[in-house]
């Protein structure tokens, strides 16, 4: 009996010590992941907060990013003036609409647009012109059926195939545009490439890549660099934009901004330099906006002379994100 009481002692000290060493073990290997969530959790809630307050800015700007890559249907009407250098002092009407289909589950809209075939390369077509130093009446529209897949914050794909309109001729068109962004610290990186065919321009293909990071919490500076080819010209349209969103209040916000624009052909060189301010107003309710921009331009034909200008907008802007 007494050794049997010894054998179970042993048995017993025996055991105790793996059992208290295995628990320890499992704890030590449950504690690594347990803090990578509980860094996880801040980090995806600022990554969280961060891209919201992306979406809202370029949303209040009504910018192309904001067009393209929202589910929601948007129409937004542009009513500009230019003064001042190459300005002609007259209005210009332009506009583009994209109109969620019923029961598609917000995967095909319909899109109406001016120059459709300027809306290539991530900045739309009013905000080209100003660079370039015209606002030119629209020469063209278009209507197209898109189709749409995206993971909100992360990528985002559409293919659009449609007809554009000029004049009595007609000519059909398709484009492809797709977009990824990685969070590294505290900045975001973002790359959207888009393939277009016209049938009246031909094949060409378009690059954007930004770098985005917030500067305290009402200012968001964002690096913006575009690359467009059109095989017909076998050109490249080259823009890169240093841009500051200073957001004053929620009706309220500036844009500081430096740009220069050049071509690769016949070689690389800058054909504009453009520094300009804009000051965004927005007039009533969430949907009529005034926007008051003056600019300096240095153009090569100029022999990069500074040429003053003034552009003035009021801009109707509709969807269903608020």
């Amino acid at each position: 009996m007494i050794r049997l009481i010894f054998r179970m002692l042993v048995v017993s000290a025996l055991l105790f010590p793996s059992k208290q060493v295995c628990a320890e073990q499992s704890t030590m290997q449950t504690q690594p992941s347990d803090r990578i969530e509980t860094i996880d959790a801040p980090r995806d809630y600022l990554s969280g907060k961060f891209v919201g307050l992306i979406s809202n800015i370029d949303r209040f700007f009504g910018g192309d990013r904001n067009f393209q890559e929202t589910n929601d249907s948007v129409f937004q009407l542009y009513l500009t003036k230019v003064s001042g250098y190459t300005g002609d002092r007259q209005y210009v009407l332009s506009g583009r609409a994209k109109v969620d289909l019923p029961t598609t589950e917000k995967r095909f809209h319909l899109l109406l647009e001016t120059n459709p075939e300027k809306n290539v390369s991530g900045e739309p077509a009013q905000s080209q012109a100003e660079l370039n130093d015209q606002v030119a009446a629209p020469e063209s529209y278009a209507a197209a059926l898109r189709f749409e897949k995206a993971s909100a914050g992360l990528w985002h794909f559409s293919t659009d195939a449609g007809v554009k309109f000029k004049g009595i001729t007609t000519n059909p068109f398709t484009r492809a545009r797709g977009s990824y962004s990685i969070p590294i610290d505290q900045w975001r990186l973002k790359l959207t490439e888009t393939a277009f065919w016209f049938n009246d321009i031909g094949a060409g293909e378009s690059t954007l890549f930004e770098m985005e990071r917030l500067l305290g919490e009402p200012l968001l500076f964002r690096s913006t660099t575009n690359a467009t080819w059109l095989h017909e010209k076998q050109n490249f349209d080259l823009r890169q934009d240093f841009s500051i969103y200073h957001t004053l209040s929620d009706r309220a916000a500036l844009l500081y901004q430096a740009s220069a624009i050049g071509i690769s052909n016949p070689q690389n060189h800058v054909t504009n330099y453009v520094a300009l301010v804009s000051y965004r107003y927005r007039l009533h309710r969430e949907w009529i906006y005034f926007e008051l921009t003056p600019q300096i331009h240095f153009p090569r034909t100029e022999n990069y002379r500074s040429k003053p200008m003034l552009v003035m907008r009021l801009e109707f802007l509709l969807d269903d994100s608020k």
